[in-house]
């Protein structure tokens, strides 16, 4: 059996997530306690109590989702870890990706989200903007949509290729506003403005990408142990500076992740694509973009037990 690794990413987030896997797995308790050792701050406490609100800061959400990924692969890893081929993770859940390959130990990359959301949020307060997901098949592209809205009322890009049917925007409020109302012309089904901090991977992130280049140089990175698919480019990754490079043009960049999928689900098509931590977005997006794909959602302890007792027996 061989298996890819999805890791979700921001707006995942909920409280409770991962306390009952701390509580029953020492491995788990060992992933939540290095995260809150690495940033500083009792996230694990933060993310099984709430408040809510506290939880949704970008600069809380990233490591506290982060965390709970991690501590679901630390539970996996000894049964499956040698029958994973590859992996990707949506936004943030790319450094959670890395992290599984062995590319960031798990401190590293706590301290590298916990720094991306704090200049995420702070250029959200700097220069506010907006993002919405646009939901439907439309009889515009979404490019030229967002390039007639950025004409007329401000800048707006496409900011996550989800799939062929979602797409989110990103960037300057009234830039946003047009295009929803323009998407809606061209027969989006609906418009969701996200409840964010900022325009995140639009050009408007553009002054956070040195603060992020430097906290990615302060940490040490290896070669991962598979390759795991870029959310700029959806390419295979096996090289450390290219992870580096392509994660600071992430911040600014499209998600492309229906290229992702497609590209994992073409070059793995025998893998069950397994999605490790909070909720089952992902593996959603993945029977939707690659029909047939087999696909687990691993989250909690009953989650887990029954894909390890599926693994025992396919193995």
């Amino acid at each position: 059996m061989q298996y890819v690794l999805l890791l979700p990413g921001q707006g995942s987030q909920k409280v409770g997530m991962g306390k009952d896997l701390y509580e029953a797995f020492p491995a788990a308790r060992d992933a939540f306690h290095a995260v809150d050792d690495a940033v500083g701050a009792a996230l694990s406490t933060l993310a099984f109590e709430g408040p809510a609100d506290e939880l949704t800061l970008t600069l809380n959400a990233q490591p506290a989702l982060l965390a709970h990924s991690a501590a679901v692969w630390a539970v996996l890893r000894e049964a499956i870890g040698e029958h994973v081929v590859s992996a990707a993770g949506h936004s943030l859940g790319e450094f959670s990706a890395y992290h599984t390959a062995g590319t960031l130990e798990l401190g590293a990359a706590a301290r590298i989200v916990r720094r991306r959301g704090t200049l995420m949020y702070e250029q959200g307060v700097q220069r506010p903007g907006a993002m919405a997901a646009i939901l439907g098949v439309l009889t515009v592209s979404i490019d030229d949509l967002c390039a007639q809205a950025s004409a007329e009322r401000g800048l707006v890009v496409p900011a996550n290729y989800n799939s062929e049917e979602q797409v989110v925007i990103s960037g300057e409020v009234a830039g946003v506003e047009r295009a929803m109302e323009l998407a809606k012309d061209a027969g989006a089904k609906r418009c969701l403005p996200l409840p964010v901090s900022g325009a995140f991977h639009s050009p408007l992130m553009a002054p956070a990408v040195d603060g992020l280049a430097q906290a990615l140089d302060a940490e040490s990175w290896h070669a991962p142990r598979m390759p795991v698919v870029a959310n700029v480019n959806a390419e295979p990754i096996t090289d450390a500076q290219v992870a580096r490079d392509l994660l600071v043009q992430q911040l600014t960049a499209p998600v492309q992740w229906t290229r992702v999928m497609r590209a994992l689900a073409e070059r793995n098509p025998d893998a069950t694509f397994v999605e490790i931590g909070s909720g089952a977005v992902l593996t959603g997006l993945a029977r939707r973009i690659a029909p047939g794909v087999k696909t687990a959602a691993v989250g909690t302890v009953a989650e887990v037990e029954k894909f390890l007792d599926t693994a025992a027996q396919n193995s």
